[in-house]
C-alpha cells in the first residue's frame, strides 16, 4: 500500500498514528504530497480527484481517502484495535468527527491568511473560526474527558493530533486556558511513542 502524506498535515498524522499503534506501519509506503486548495501540487488526483491528502492506494490500485475512511479501513485490516464495539462506538465516531472539525477551523484560518491575498482577507471570518474550536475545546473539557481517559480508541488519537496542531499553527490562540483538565490529558497523551514519531515538521 502507499500512503500518499505530508509531515505537516494533522489529517495525514492521525493515519500515521494509527499505523503505529495498530503495528502497520511497516506494511505502508509513504510517499511525500503536498498541496493546497488553489493548488494541487503534488497531490495524487488520480487517487483521490479532491485533491486532499492523506490519500491511500492500495496494493490493486483501489484508492481509499478521507482519513477517517482510511483509518477505518486499516483499523479493520488490524482486526478492530482502535473502533469499539457498539455503544461506545458511537462516542467514538462524535468524538473523532469533533477532533475533525476542530482541524476543518484551523486549517481555514491558515489559509485565510496563508493563501488570499491580504486586501481580501476577512478577520471575522477567521474569528467565526475559533469561535468553533472554542466550542469544541469547552466541549471537551466539559463532556468528554471520562472518555478521553479511558482505553485508547481513534476518538483519543484524533483529539490529540488536533490539540497539537493547534499548538503548531495556533500557539498564540494558547487553547490550554481555561482547559486545565484537556491540556493535562493531552500533555500525556503526547508522551506516546506513536506520537512522539509523528510530530509535524515545516
Amino acid at each position: 500500500m502507499r500512503l500518499f502524506h505530508s509531515p505537516t498535515t494533522p489529517f495525514g498524522r492521525k493515519v500515521m498514528v494509527m499505523l503505529i499503534e495498530t503495528g502497520q506501519a511497516g506494511d505502508v509506503e509513504v510517499v511525500p504530497a503536498s498541496g493546497s486548495p488553489v493548488d494541487p501540487g503534488s497531490t495524487p488526483l488520480d487517487t483521490n480527484p479532491l485533491g486532499k491528502i492523506p490519500a491511500l492506494e492500495l496494493d490493486d490500485g483501489t484508492p481509499v481517502y478521507d482519513s477517517r475512511v482510511i483509518c477505518r479501513f486499516l483499523d479493520d485490516r488490524a482486526g478492530g484495535k482502535l473502533y469499539p464495539a457498539k455503544p461506545r462506538l458511537w462516542r467514538t465516531l462524535t468524538l473523532e468527527a469533533t477532533a475533525d472539525g476542530i482541524l476543518d477551523a484551523a486549517l481555514l484560518m491558515v489559509y485565510e491568511i496563508r493563501i488570499r491575498p491580504e486586501e481580501k482577507r476577512f478577520d471575522g471570518w477567521v474569528e467565526g473560526q475559533w469561535a468553533k474550536i472554542a466550542r469544541a475545546l469547552d466541549s471537551l473539557e466539559g463532556r468528554w474527558m471520562d472518555h478521553l481517559g479511558g482505553p485508547l480508541d481513534m476518538g483519543q488519537v484524533a483529539v490529540a493530533c488536533a490539540l497539537s496542531y493547534l499548538d503548531f499553527r495556533h500557539d498564540a490562540r494558547n487553547w490550554r486556558a481555561g482547559h486545565p483538565k484537556l491540556a493535562a490529558w493531552h500533555e500525556a497523551f503526547a508522551r506516546r511513542d506513536s506520537m512522539k514519531a509523528t510530530e509535524p515538521q515545516g
